[in-house]
This record gives C-alpha cells, sequence and structure tokens, in this order.
C-alpha cells in the first residue's frame, strides 16, 4: 500500500526504530490490514443500504401510484330489465252477501199475529212466514162492499128510468132534453160503480198481505218482530236471503282493472275454513272506475250447495291476471332527484347518463317501468347518492371488486 493511500485511510507506516523486535512489528502490521478491511466492509455495507433504499422507495412510489389509480376508478354492479311473460295472482279482500237478498215489509197495517220462520230456517217461494191482524181494513172492506151494491143499485134504476123515458119520448110525451139527462144518469151510474170495484179490489188486496209469504227460496236472516207488535208498512219483519249461489264484490285498484275480464275464474278462501278453496267466476263489472277510491267494482258468482260459506264473512278473492308483458327493473336502480324519479343507465364505455322513468305497478322488489329505458340498456344496481351524469365507472357485472 502507498503512503498516499496510508494518507487518504488516515494509516500511518509503522517506522521501524532500530533494535525493534520483528514479531511486534508483525502485530501492528496485521492490526493495520484488518482495521483497513473492516473499513471496506462498512463502505460496502453502508452503499448496499443506501441502494436498497432507493429502491424500496422507488417500489413504493410505483405501489402508492398502482393504488391510488385503483382507489379514483368507482366499481358498480349492474343489471337489465326484463318483460313479465309470468301470469300474476291478485289476493283483494271481499265480502260475502247473498245472491238475492231482500228484506221482508207487510203492505198491510195491523197487528202481528204470528210469525211462522224464525232465522237460520230455510223457506220457499210463496211459504208463509207471518199473520197480521188488520181490523181496521176488514171495516173498510165490508164498507167498500157495501157502497159498491149502492152503486150497483143505483145503477139499475138508472137504467130502467132510461128505459121508460125512450118510450115516452117516442109518443112525444118528453122532451128529448129531459132523455138525454137521464142517459147521462147512466152514465155517472156505471162510473160510481167501477170506483166501487176498484176499491173493492183494493182493500181485498190488502187483505191478502195480512199473510206474510216468502219471495224467494232462501235462509231467514233476520227476524225483527213478535207477536202482538204493532206494524205499518215501513218496519222490516224478516231479511230474506238466497245463500246458492253467493255474491262477492271486489274493488281492483285501477293499475290492474284493466286485466279483469269478465268470465274469468278466480279462487275464494276464508281464514276460518283452512284448506278449503271455492271456485267462482266474475260475471260483470261496473265497467268504470269510481272516482272516489279510483278502483273497479267487479261482481263475482260463487257457488255454495254446500252451505259451508255464509254471508256476510270476509273473503279473500284471488283473481289470476295474465301477463302484461310490461318492461320490469329492479326497485333499487331507482334514484329520486329534484328531476324525478331516475335511474343510472351505462354505455359501452362505462359512462353515466341518468334517466328520468315512469313507473306502473310497484311489486314490491320490481316495479313495472311504463316510460324511460328499453329492454337492452345496462342499469346500476344500489346507485350511490354522489353519481352523476357523464361520470365514468367501471361495471362489475355481477362479479366481486379486483
Amino acid at each position: 500500500m502507498t503512503e498516499q493511500r496510508h494518507s487518504a485511510l488516515g494509516l500511518h507506516p509503522i517506522e521501524v526504530a532500530p533494535g525493534a523486535d520483528p514479531v511486534e512489528l508483525l502485530k501492528r502490521s496485521q492490526i493495520v490490514r484488518r482495521t483497513q478491511m473492516a473499513g471496506l466492509v462498512v463502505l460496502l455495507l453502508l452503499a448496499l443500504g443506501a441502494g436498497r433504499t432507493l429502491l424500496a422507495r422507488h417500489a413504493n412510489a410505483d405501489v402508492l401510484a398502482a393504488v391510488s389509480a385503483e382507489q379514483s376508478r368507482q366499481y358498480v354492479k349492474t343489471t337489465v330489465a326484463r318483460r313479465n311473460a309470468a301470469a300474476q295472482n291478485l289476493a283483494l279482500p271481499g265480502s260475502l252477501q247473498g245472491f238475492v237478498q231482500a228484506p221482508i215489509s207487510a203492505r198491510a197495517s195491523g197487528y202481528l199475529k204470528r210469525w211462522s220462520k224464525d232465522i237460520g230456517e230455510r223457506v220457499t217461494k210463496g211459504e208463509l212466514l207471518a199473520e197480521i191482524e188488520t181490523p181496521e181494513i176488514d171495516q173498510q172492506l165490508g164498507q167498500a162492499v157495501a157502497a159498491r151494491d149502492q152503486a150497483a143499485a143505483n145503477l139499475a134504476l138508472t137504467r130502467s128510468t132510461v128505459e121508460r123515458w125512450e118510450g115516452l119520448r117516442k109518443k112525444d110525451v118528453v122532451s128529448q132534453q129531459d132523455l138525454d139527462e137521464r142517459r147521462s144518469a147512466v152514465t155517472q151510474a156505471q162510473a160510481n160503480l167501477a170506483a166501487a170495484d176498484a176499491n173493492v179490489a183494493r182493500l181485498r188486496q190488502l187483505e191478502d198481505f195480512k199473510r206474510v209469504v216468502a219471495p224467494f227460496a232462501g235462509v231467514i236472516t233476520r227476524r225483527n218482530v213478535d207477536v202482538g207488535d204493532l206494524i205499518d208498512s215501513s218496519r222490516v219483519l224478516f231479511t230474506l236471503s238466497q245463500t246458492d249461489p253467493l255474491r262477492v264484490y271486489v274493488s281492483v285498484p285501477q293499475a290492474y282493472a284493466h286485466l279483469v275480464k269478465v268470465a274469468q275464474a278466480v279462487v275464494v278462501t276464508q281464514g276460518e275454513l283452512r284448506g278449503q278453496r271455492f271456485a267462482g267466476q266474475v260475471v260483470r263489472t261496473a265497467g268504470a272506475i269510481d272516482t272516489a277510491t279510483r278502483t273497479l267494482q267487479v261482481e263475482v258468482a260463487l257457488p255454495n250447495r254446500s252451505g259451508s260459506l255464509l254471508p256476510g264473512a270476509y273473503v279473500q278473492v284471488t283473481l289470476p291476471l295474465q301477463a302484461s308483458q310490461s318492461l320490469l327493473a329492479p326497485t333499487n336502480t331507482l334514484l329520486f332527484r329534484a328531476g324525478g324519479t331516475m335511474v343510472a343507465v351505462l354505455d359501452a364505455q362505462g359512462r353515466v347518463t341518468l334517466r328520468r322513468v315512469s313507473v306502473g305497478r310497484n311489486y314490491g322488489t320490481e316495479f313495472e317501468v311504463i316510460d324511460g329505458i328499453t329492454e337492452r340498456e345496462r342499469l346500476v344496481l344500489n346507485p350511490p347518492d354522489w353519481l352523476a351524469d357523464g361520470q365514468t365507472v367501471v361495471p362489475m357485472d355481477g362479479k366481486d371488486k379486483p
């Protein structure tokens, strides 16, 4: 090693003094060499550490740039709208009613003499339900019959008088004016007799109303009177209901009104009759939407030969509706903004377009699209609030985020 190198390393050559021990000189030389080697190793380690630090910083910078770029990308899940090709079942509440249901009143006034049918009993058409005592009508009828007999006798007298006056007129004993007066009296007597006959017929018809009979076959569902009650024409004696078949009136919402057709089969169920299903049929509709409730009244005819169903019971009516072939989209694609109800539509480059849609019926997880999108367009699922028109996102198509 040269003297200049020793100077650079801060080492000084060993000066050999005269008479020095050669072994001591050798040890000192070895120490110098070891010190030089240690210094070289330290310098090498420092250089390696500096290089490693530079490489690590560069790698970390690349990773940070990649992570930042990755985090700046917004990932979304997408879906497409579909056509509704499946039939629907619409369940609506309803109340059973007798096919014919009428309050039975008495035309004649009087006192109830007796009743022969009570609630729950079945009756046939024309069967006696009750009898009424009508003393006033009986007296009026007797008076009317007497007045009729009096009118008949008066008519017979005027006719015989006219016959005699016609004979006298032929002999020119009486004037034509007198004869015409007698003929007019006959006409008046005939009119009086006709009025008396009509009055007698009216009162006899009232007499017939003393017997209250069933106007049709059915079941007595209510009896409102008892023996001795005062009866007038405004008082309801019985309520009669025909229980086979039954009627069910259902109010169908406007959104489904156009899907209900006459002769359409329906299924009726009652909560208390578990496992039993009754088949009915739509017989008529109101043909117009009620402006107060925005519903269509539908009448269903329901056979009840077994008598299991009772009028007035609460039931569920299930109407199987035809598939509307409408466009359906998931409810979680909707965005509610100041401009209205919108969905986020993605193009091929991943750009977002906020488009306003018209919503029809809501089925819970899906809604009916009336206007705004087509069947092939991709929609963003669960769109975030920060999603804006023209923003670029990355569709995941149902896969996990990378």
